[in-house]
């Protein structure tokens, strides 16, 4: 299990069945939900605000996740991807949503369900991410609609992958 640390007064919170990599760092006010996923390098610093995650959500390798002091804590739904090294700060991101490879989602942003920020890109502060969208680029933009195919295809079936990777870790 990785570093997990109180910090003023407030322990981290894991739910059911998580696999935590050895070296992942969860601090401070952090609640996760059931069945969820942390892997390696990965950071989740409840140190300034509170960060609450739902179930059945991934955070991959390197990917950052804080909030802006007495002003945007970090929401994040179930059946969540946040794929390698991308940074979630102070935003909503609400259920069956995917943060692609080093994108970076800002304050006071909210990704709705069911859309996917495309990797590299950048949701600037106080954007609404459309649901059933993709948005890409800096600043991230809508570039699509998510159709069903794409919803089951990629958004859930990599939400559902990385349950079945996080059972390897377990055994």
């Amino acid at each position: 299990m990785g570093i997990i640390k109180p910090l003023r007064g407030k322990t981290p919170k894991l739910g059911n069945d998580c696999f935590i990599a050895e070296t992942a760092v969860i601090i401070g006010d952090v609640e996760i939900g059931d069945n969820c996923s942390i892997w390696y390098n990965a950071v989740i610093r409840g140190d300034v605000h509170y960060i609450r995650i739902g179930n059945n959500t991934n955070i991959q390798d390197g990917a950052v996740i804080h909030a802006t002091y007495q002003n945007s804590p970090t929401n994040i739904g179930s059946n969540v991807t946040i794929a390698h090294n991308a940074t979630v700060h102070g935003c909503t991101l609400q259920d069956n949503v995917m943060i692609g490879i080093n994108a970076v989602v800002l304050d006071n942003a909210v990704v709705e369900s069911h859309s996917i920020v495309a990797a590299g890109s950048v949701v600037t502060k106080g954007t609404v991410v459309e649901s059933g969208s993709v948005y890409a680029g800096i600043p991230a933009k809508k570039v699509k609609d998510i159709g069903p195919e794409l919803l089951e295809g990629e958004v859930k079936r990599i939400a559902n992958a990385y349950g079945m990777y996080s059972s390897w870790y377990k055994e």
